[in-house]
């Protein structure tokens, strides 16, 4: 087995406290997991999730999507010296998902460069269906 891609000192504790005061905190989203390529994480399907139908919105499945590239990158690299932010992200919305239940993304590395990352992201539902998969490219810039 191949070492974790995770930055010295990762913690699953550590990847949650990133996310207080945040939107990943406003939809109740929670890092669950850290592998040794991949980080997942739930999001419930209520009232801040769904859409008018009372299904999961499109943009929660993208915004819980980007939220595990996004701290999953940020765990790849030097924080002292180094950030990520999102450049390009798509997803294809599979399923509806009813509110009430909850949600499961798992998000792993295409590519870990030194100037850009490319993840891609699962979103399931209670059954393990597929509901959504996404991809997003990430810039690795210098900390200001």
């Amino acid at each position: 087995m191949t070492a974790p891609i995770w930055q010295p000192g990762t913690t699953l504790e550590g990847c949650n406290a990133v996310s207080e005061r945040s939107l990943a905190m406003h939809l109740g989203i929670v890092i669950t997991e850290l592998g040794p390529d991949f980080i997942r994480g739930t999001m419930p399907v209520n009232a801040r999730s769904v859409q008018p139908m009372r299904i999961l919105h499109g943009g929660a499945s993208v915004a819980l999507a980007e939220t595990l590239a996004s701290i999953g990158a940020s765990c790849v690299v030097d924080r002292r010296t180094q950030a990520v932010v999102g450049q390009e992200i798509n997803a294809n919305h599979l399923r509806p998902v009813p509110e009430g239940e909850t949600v499961e993304g798992t998000a792993r590395p295409f590519h870990l460069g030194s100037r850009s990352q490319v993840w891609g992201i699962e979103i399931v539902d209670a059954q393990r269906r597929l509901v959504c998969v996404s991809r997003i490219t990430l810039a690795v810039i210098a900390r200001p």
